[in-house]
């Protein structure tokens, strides 16, 4: 055999390969597009409703000693953005936003104090998470000036989300929630095949707080 038509088999093969290749992503990308779709409306749906009803949040607490008022979950949102891929426009992420607030009246002030590291770090985390508006103060020895204690003054409402991220290529949806269960953030990654109605009220249990098979 000549060497061009060594060449000229190669060059079949990797065809192949790429075109069988190319075929496994786009049927991973249509099972993911027809599963945003099912995230999509479903979370529209649940947002209407949810805006109505304003469920009862779990129990909050910056430092995991201050307990917050018993809030409530109201004016939830949805939001969702697209992409190009392979000259194909696709979901690239889905979203519900919710506030966090109090059950009964208006927002108030309160303040947690922290003097060590690993406390500091997790309230700082907390105010991240849940886009919460507070100020930080040094407390400081009145003699000695020394550093005593660090205090977050915050007001108490915050936000919680979720967000659902497309990958098309592996056939995935990588589902990302902030304060379902008290401040923190969850992941949780799904095939797109797995997308259904069951899985979605799986969802909705968390998000609300109640028992849940989502995780």
């Amino acid at each position: 055999m000549s060497f061009l038509n060594q060449l000229k088999q190669q060059a079949n093969a990797l065809q192949t390969l790429q075109t069988a290749n190319l075929r496994n992503l786009e049927a991973n990308a249509e099972a993911t597009e027809w599963a945003c779709q099912v995230v999509w409306r479903y979370l529209q749906d649940l947002a209407r409703q949810l805006s109505v009803l304003t469920p009862d949040a779990p129990r909050f607490s910056l430092d995991g000693k201050t307990p917050w008022p018993q809030m409530k979950l109201a004016d939830f949102r949805t939001d969702s953005r697209k992409k190009k891929l392979r000259d194909k426009e696709v979901y690239d992420y889905i979203a519900m936003g919710w506030d966090i607030v109090p059950k009964v009246g208006l927002p108030m002030g309160g303040s947690v104090s922290v003097n060590f590291p690993p406390e500091l770090e997790r309230v700082k985390q907390r105010l991240a998470y849940g886009h919460i508006e507070h100020e930080q103060k040094n407390l400081r020895h009145p003699e000695k000036n020394t550093l005593q204690a660090i205090c977050f003054e915050y007001v108490t409402k915050a936000r919680g989300n979720v967000t659902v991220t497309a990958d098309h290529d592996n056939g995935q949806l990588l589902f990302r929630l902030a304060n379902a269960d008290g401040f923190g953030v969850v992941t949780s990654t799904w095939t797109a095949g797995k997308i259904d109605h069951s899985l979605m009220d799986e969802l909705a249990k968390l998000v609300v707080a109640q028992p849940n098979r989502f995780l």
